[in-house]
């Protein structure tokens, strides 16, 4: 009955304050500002969006802006990213920018105010994201939209390629659209007159050959060359990205590039052929466009891309300033162009446009394509170039508008999507995937052989100092594979708001370890990961091992002490998860009570208040062994709730264990085992040290009885005990007779 009570009790006080904490939220709800504009700029200094600027104007408009005030006099409008265009990050949520556009049509401010991106809160330190919006400083809509290059180029920063993409197609698409829509950087306004409807005829129909579509421009050909390539790279003006040419003569082809829409009947029907074409058709909705994209050349527009659940981040789709990209599900390979005299390419696409996409198949629309270079093992400077397609008008009808007609250029904010390059990532990475694949092997095979491995304390302790230091230096330090519970926010949140692999498979390292912790909890609950893989878990417990040899005093905390201590990492994790519910973001910003970004990320490179922080636990945990883990760590206790459904229980026991010998529990270093002798799975890490003492006739006290009554078998049936008092044997018998 104790044992219930003890595992019952913190639960049922961590649900109600769990409870108590999702009312507060709900009830201070509608509390909250309407204008999320308003509530950033309440917090942002005007002289912080534009330099000189000290006040804001009134909000105006709709997507929202606010003017910019110096005297009373409007020098530039600050409004937000995610008011004028999508800007969907890794998370599958958007990340939020504060933009000041002045009033000669340049970005003087781009302020990350919000955002729910794993790799930016526990992995990349958030200032280098903020040193890369930097550079939009001083950019000018013009530059943007005239496709200069210094606006085309960017570097990506190592594991965060998606959040960059992301932030600069935002940037500068929200810029130009709130430009023309105030007409700055001589840009017309937009206007709402109804214009001449045009629309694809689809009475067009028959077929034509390669030379007809090439010449009447329904087929565009694009060609980049090397020469072209290699000069653009030099104009960024980065050396590094110079210093690596392209090889082969300046006129030699760098990608042939042809695009069409092939929803149109003419082209569709003779590029695909009849039968692929009538597929096509059974499979579009009313208006919805559908493209053939075709290239020879040594460079791919599908890159990465071209794999189940990818998306492909080379190339995109845009009309006005509003982009599509598409992903597998809006793909289909074509083995060949049908048309009559039609090449051989290398590769060709078909895709659909989304359905809930505002796009006008018979509107121009501009393909931009984005050239990749690497600069060093896994980072990569990239250009983008683009060209425009404009169906030809022996195609297109036209209609006179209604009174209510609206104009054609689409008003919706963009659905383009993120830009998982996961696949490009795990190719970088294969070596430290397969690295870490062998250890977890070697984990699992010592799980399994434990009862053989603990026979030899020596031997055990040699393999788990080693797997710490692995733990630590590979897992920790080198590849930045911590795990956190921000992991489980982002996961839960991804479920409620659209789950999509991607999202988690661009940090290969993190998700195979999470796919080793989810088959973990069934066979050894969560002392596979927090005992063996947790870097910070690991630095805890070699720096104690290490005071252990200076002779630095350990703190031994009282049961009823230690019993009432350890829920407190649940109802730490009850009141997280709970928030994350609600606001994934400022649950992310209290999850900073978890030391791992600050200690094993950021390798302590951080502001003051955080160092203190992380180095105050690892001080306590000189003294008091795992400190953080027993009764802090939030991940341990989301692991440790699934991890009492674990099938196998394979840590062994005696019925002496607890009544009369005490030596497994006083010597558990995160004092797991009860007085009583049993085990508690949730406190568990698995060390295997209560395994070691179970085999050790040195030390357990029933191995000793075991050992002392076998040596007394053998004293008793060894020959000289059986000599004493007995005939000589026939050897000692013959020694006598020869000597007599």
């Amino acid at each position: 009955m104790r044992y219930s009570s003890i595992h019952t009790q913190p639960f049922r006080f961590a649900g109600v304050v769990l409870l108590a904490t999702l009312l507060a939220i709900f009830w201070v709800h509608p509390a909250i500002a309407k204008s999320k504009l308003n509530r950033f700029l309440a917090v942002t200094p005007p002289a912080e969006m534009v330099d000189g600027a000290n006040g804001y104007g009134e909000m105006q408009g709709s997507p929202p802006l606010v003017p910019i005030l110096k005297d009373r006099k409007t020098i530039g409008y600050a409004f937000l990213n995610t008011d004028i265009v999508s800007a969907t990050g890794y998370s599958g949520k958007p990340i939020h920018i504060l933009i000041a556009l002045d009033t000669a049509g340049r970005i003087q401010q781009a302020k990350l105010v919000k955002h729910s991106e794993p790799i930016v809160l526990i992995g990349i330190p958030e200032k280098r994201i903020v040193e890369f919006m930097n550079r939009y400083r001083g950019i000018g809509v013009s530059d943007i939209v005239n496709k200069k290059d210094d606006a085309h180029t960017v570097d990506m920063i190592s594991g965060a390629t998606v959040t960059v993409l992301v932030i600069e197609d935002s940037i500068f698409r929200s810029a130009v659209k709130v430009a023309r829509r105030l007409g700055l950087a001589g840009l017309k306004r937009q206007t709402t007159t109804a214009r001449v409807s045009r629309k694809i005829d689809m009475s067009v129909t028959g077929r034509a050959d390669w030379e007809t579509l090439l010449g009447d421009g329904a087929v565009r050909k694009w060609r980049l060359t090397v020469g072209e390539i290699n000069r653009a790279f030099r104009e960024t003006g980065n050396s590094k990205a110079a210093s690596r040419p392209e090889p082969g003569l300046d006129s030699a082809p760098f990608i042939d590039l042809y695009l069409a829409p092939a929803n149109v009947p003419v082209i569709g029907e003779s590029l695909l052929g009849p039968a692929e074409y009538e597929l096509l058709v059974d499979r579009l909705k009313p208006d919805q466009a559908a493209f053939l994209l075709f290239s020879n050349g040594r460079y791919s527009f599908k890159g990465s891309g071209y794999v189940r659940g990818g998306l492909f981040e080379r190339f995109q789709i845009i009309q006005n300033e509003t982009s599509y990209r598409f992903r597998d599900k809006n793909h289909k390979r074509i083995g060949e162009m049908l048309a009559e005299g039609a090449p051989k390419f290398k590769a060709i696409g078909l895709f659909v446009m989304p359905e809930k996409a505002s796009f006008d198949p018979a509107a121009p629309w501009r393909l931009q394509l984005l050239v990749q270079r690497a600069i060093g093992p896994i980072k990569k400077s990239f250009i983008s170039f683009e060209t425009t397609y404009k169906l030809p008008d022996k195609f297109i009808k036209q209609e006179a508008p209604s009174a209510s007609a609206r104009p054609t250029t689409p008003a919706t904010p963009e659905l383009a999507a993120a830009s998982p390059l996961w696949q490009r990532i795990w190719k970088t990475r294969i070596q430290d995937v397969a690295i870490l694949g062998i250890a977890l092997v070697i984990l699992t095979g010592a799980f399994f052989f434990q009862n053989y491995l603990v026979l030899s304390p020596k031997r055990t302790e040699i393999f788990r100092v080693s797997f710490l230091v692995f733990a630590v230096g590979f897992i920790g330090f080198y590849a930045q594979a911590q795990l956190s519970v921000v992991n489980i926010f982002t996961f839960a949140n991804a479920l409620l708001s659209g789950f999509r692999w991607e999202y988690f498979l661009m940090e290969p390292m993190v998700f195979v370890q999470w796919c080793a912790v989810a088959v973990a909890l069934l066979f050894w609950g969560r002392g596979g990961y927090c005992g063996w893989l947790c870097p910070f878990g690991a630095l805890q417990e070699l720096l104690n091992k290490l005071a252990k040899l200076c002779r630095v005093p350990q703190v031994s905390i009282p049961w009823p002490v230690h019993e009432r201590a350890w829920p407190i990492k649940y109802i730490l994790f009850l009141g997280l998860f709970g928030l994350s519910i609600y606001s994934l973001a400022f649950a992310e910003k209290l999850a900073e009570v978890e030391p791992f970004k600050t200690a094993i990320v950021l390798k302590f490179a951080r502001e003051w208040p955080w160092v203190v922080y992380a180095a105050t636990l690892l001080f306590i945990g000189l003294f008091i062994e795992r400190f953080f883990c027993r009764y802090i760590c939030p991940l341990g206790a989301a692991l440790a709730i699934p991890g009492r459904l674990r099938m196998f229980d394979w840590l062994k026991r005696y019925r002496e264990c607890g009544s009369p010998c005490q030596r497994c529990a006083t010597e558990c270093m995160v004092q797991a085992i009860h007085p009583e002798g049993h085990i508690n799975p949730n406190e568990c890490l698995y060390c295997l040290h209560c395994q070691t003492l179970y085999s050790d006739d040195q030390r357990c006290p029933v191995m000793i009885a075991k050992r002392e009554r076998r040596e007394r078998r053998q004293r008793l049936s060894s020959p000289s005990m059986r000599g004493k008092g007995h005939a000589p044997t026939p050897t000692q018998g013959g020694n006598a007779s020869t000597s007599t």
